[in-house]
């Protein structure tokens, strides 16, 4: 995504576990147990980034599926990375839209590649 609006020459910040060198700025999220610490986090540097600036959009392309059935010993550890990948993801985007998108802005939550492919492992939806 951001090689492809850079291409264009438009701002992009990007927020992620690692920092993105092509993206006009970043911020590096810190792993942590607490959805509260994480999100406080990212809201804060993204404030201190943008200050009163509004943007024309937020992209939240993050996402994750992990298979299994609830007899998996992997179950809660599954669902957990789930969480964190997807509802923590896309709770603390919105939770930015409202602070810095602009009227009539776009915020999309695209989650998970997987989605586009059908969800492996559950034969019933379709391809």
């Amino acid at each position: 995504c951001v090689q492809a609006f850079r291409a264009r020459n438009w701002w992009v910040a990007s927020i992620d576990v690692v920092e993105n060198e092509e993206a006009s700025a970043s911020v590096v999220v810190k792993m942590t147990d607490s959805f509260t610490e994480q999100a406080d986090q990212v809201t804060a540097e993204v404030g201190k980034l943008l200050g009163e600036e509004k943007v024309d959009a937020i992209l939240c392309v993050a996402g994750g599926w992990a298979g299994g059935n609830a007899k998996s010993k992997s179950l809660f550890k599954n669902c957990d990375l789930m969480w964190k990948q997807s509802i923590w993801t896309s709770t603390i985007s919105s939770h930015l839209a409202t602070k810095h998108l602009k009227e009539g802005g776009l915020l999309t939550l695209a989650g998970a590649k997987a989605a586009l492919d059908g969800t492996p492992g559950l034969p019933w939806i379709p391809r």
